[in-house]
């Protein structure tokens, strides 16, 4: 029997749109496949997650007259497709499973995920039972998402009569879950002896991106077939190759920093896409952040839709203005150039006489980010285009950024890649393309923002490599001050950057969403007071 894992995007809030999706793709999964069952991602009918929107009864209502549309028109498959299920007393994070237009079974999620980026205690209530349903004599159990990482119901659903499992997942992309789930889904097949049919979502959402990467396993564990990364696909199995060996494929994971890189395109390209931006601006500093920023946007949306914007001060140096518009040439972007001199003097002068006894440095330099980011909102609200802001996480972790100068914006591509990742994944997008795109020069200068004369980061940070590991260890792995010392770390260098961190929450608060690739991410993830006394 064939089985059609459907590997797609679903918009949130757009229920009747995602109806249509699943009932095309069950269509092709007959004609193009002959298959009898397909399986559809968690919450698909919703899009995930529509967060307070499932607090609204006008969803509910949408959602079953769109179940209702889905079963008047299914053609002769076995439909299985997440949606939220609300009773009279409760509200389930569900699967239904359609045969025969009607519904056969009803599974509610039990292991709700209430961490890092998920809130479903706050919106769902818990099933208790399990759901097995016959096709053609083969006995299916159903689970969802985080319910296939526990071994009591994995086994509580083998003893209810199940010969196979089928997973509908939206689980969002990190550096590290791919290989998690090829661990997990080796172990939990190999000890039930269930064959599994993990399907995952793909696309993005706001700042979560789904990777796909669906998975068939055998009672071995033995991973037989394997959906795209980043890419929808209907991806079918016949039940009889599960037991066949010469159908094992090995694991195919990318590597770590090619995943990350994938993850930032699709972010970009679904976040410009599904809020309908007429194309994307970016300050182009030529620095390596605003570069690898824009190497990610023209892979996502495409050179003719990106304008790149250099705004020199009588700080920037000949050599950024020159690596600025190479790049934008490599890249084949428009690119336009705006000097802030007469500007900022201006503003400057203006202000001179209530600054006392004289402009202090720092108000200096912010006036001249703050003066690039009006520029850049002015053409973002003349022309439609969204502004994508170039800070990474390192800067962003300890305040090294303008509120409403680089920070200004709409989208922030590297919120959560560390400056060491930075070049990573700028070396990378040069290997990719077989040349360097982005200039050697670019790469290999020492970080500056160029606000003062001679300026660079390490006038203000510790070396990146210093400071991304205490970044690491204090906010992804919670280490306390004393534990970091413990690893060969100088107290003082310790004690300056978790003072940075905590007291730069204010400003994070106030950061544009940015693409989510760790588990430790500035904004769901990270749940910190801003007022706080004494914080470790």
């Amino acid at each position: 029997m064939n089985i059609t894992m459907a590997q797609l995007d679903f918009r949130v809030g757009d229920i009747q749109g995602n109806a249509d999706i699943i009932l095309k793709a069950s269509n092709t999964a007959i004609s193009q496949e002959g298959s009898k069952l397909i399986i559809f991602p968690e919450l698909a009918l919703t899009g995930y997650s529509p967060e307070d929107v499932l607090l609204r009864e006008e969803l509910h209502l949408q959602c079953h007259a769109a179940l209702k549309y889905i079963i008047d028109n299914m053609p002769d498959i076995t439909i299985a497709l997440g949606m939220p299920w609300k009773t009279e007393d409760a509200l389930y994070n569900s699967a239904i499973v359609l045969q025969n237009k009607k519904v056969i079974a009803k599974y509610h999620k039990r292991c709700l995920a209430n961490y890092t980026v998920f809130d479903e205690k706050r919106y769902f209530q818990a099933g208790s039972s399990t759901t097995t349903f016959t096709l053609e004599n083969k006995t299916f159990g159903i689970l969802v998402c985080k319910d296939t990482w526990h071994d009591d119901i994995m086994l509580e659903t083998k003893e209810s009569g199940a010969e196979y499992i089928i997973s509908l997942n939206a689980s969002p992309f990190d550096a590290s879950k791919a290989g998690k789930r090829h661990q997990m889904l080796k172990q939990q097949t190999q000890e039930r002896c269930l064959p599994t049919f993990y399907v995952n979502l793909v696309g993005a959402q706001d700042e979560l991106v789904f990777d796909g990467g669906s998975i068939v396993t055998d009672t071995n564990g033995n991973i037989h077939r394997q959906g795209a990364y980043f890419k929808e696909e209907l991806v079918t199995i016949n039940t009889d190759n599960l037991s066949q060996n010469n159908t094992i494929i090995n694991e195919a994971i990318p590597n770590k920093i090619e995943l990350i890189y994938n993850a930032l395109v699709l972010g970009v390209r679904e976040y410009i896409q599904k809020n309908s931006f007429n194309g994307a601006l970016l300050g182009l500093s030529g620095g390596i952040d605003s570069a690898l920023t824009l190497a990610i946007a023209v892979d996502a949306i495409g050179h003719n839709n990106i304008t790149t914007v250099m705004m020199p001060s009588k700080y920037t140096s000949e050599l950024s203005l020159n690596d600025a518009t190479q790049l934008a040439k490599n890249l084949n972007v428009k690119h336009i150039t705006i000097p802030i001199n007469n500007i900022t003097d201006i503003t400057t002068t203006e202000l001179s006489s209530h600054l006392k006894p004289k402009i202090h440095n720092t108000t200096a330099e912010n006036i001249q980010a703050r003066t690039r980011g009006v520029l850049l909102m002015a053409l973002s609200n003349n022309t439609g285009a969204i502004v994508l802001t170039t800070g990474n996480k390192s800067e962003l972790a300890v305040g090294y950024s303008t509120l409403y100068g680089d920070m200004a914006g709409g989208f922030a591509v590297l919120k959560d890649i560390p400056k060491t990742m930075v070049y990573k994944l700028a070396e990378y997008y040069n290997e990719r393309q077989s040349k360097d795109i982005i200039p050697q020069s670019i790469i290999q200068r020492a970080p500056s923002a160029e606000l003062s004369p001679n300026q660079t980061d390490q006038d203000s940070l510790p070396p990146y490599e210093i400071l991304d590991e205490i970044l690491y260890y204090y906010i992804d792995q919670k280490y306390s001050s004393s534990q970091i010392k413990e690893l060969g770390f100088s107290q003082n260098t310790i004690n300056r950057v978790i003072k940075l961190v905590n007291h730069n929450e204010y400003k994070r608060r106030q950061s544009p969403i940015g693409i989510r690739i760790s588990e430790s991410s500035f904004g769901k993830d990270r749940r910190h007071p801003i007022t706080i006394t004494n914080p470790e």
